[in-house]
C-alpha cells in the first residue's frame, strides 16, 4: 500500500480475469516499497478484486463475447482502501492501429518541421 501511495503503480499491461467465480487483477506492476525489508511483495503477482457476486457474474457474462476484456483504468484511495476502476474494452482493429500510427507520425513530422524552422530564424 505504501508503494501505491507513492503513485508508482503501472496499469499499462493490466487486465482482469474471472476464475472460479473470483475476479483477479493480473499483470499490474506495483514496485516494491523502497524502504521495505526482505518481506516485500512480488511486483507482478495476481491480486484478488473484491466484487459482489452479481458484479462478477455480469462481467463474466460480458467477457464471453469475442474480443472483449476488462482493463484497469485508474487506481485511487477511498477511506484508506485502495480501489481500482475497471472497464470493459474491445481491442483495436488492424486498420485502426495503422491509422493511429500514421496520425502520430504526421504529428511528429509537423513538430520536427516547426522546430527546424524556429532554429533557422
Amino acid at each position: 500500500v505504501k508503494s501505491l501511495r507513492m503513485g508508482r503503480a503501472s496499469l499499462v499491461d493490466g487486465f482482469v480475469e474471472i476464475e472460479n467465480g473470483e475476479a483477479w487483477l493480473l499483470n499490474v506492476h506495483i514496485p516494491q516499497y523502497l524502504n521495505g525489508t526482505w518481506t516485500n511483495h512480488e511486483t507482478r503477482r495476481r491480486r484478488k478484486l473484491l466484487l459482489n457476486r452479481v458484479e462478477i457474474d455480469r462481467i463474466d457474462h460480458k467477457i464471453q463475447s469475442k474480443g472483449v476484456t476488462v482493463i484497469p483504468l485508474s487506481l485511487y484511495f477511498k477511506d484508506g482502501r485502495a480501489k481500482v476502476e475497471i472497464a470493459l474494452a474491445r481491442g483495436k482493429k488492424a486498420h485502426d492501429k495503422r491509422h493511429a500510427i500514421a496520425e502520430r507520425q504526421a504529428t511528429r513530422d509537423a513538430e520536427r518541421e516547426v522546430g527546424r524552422r524556429l532554429k533557422g530564424l
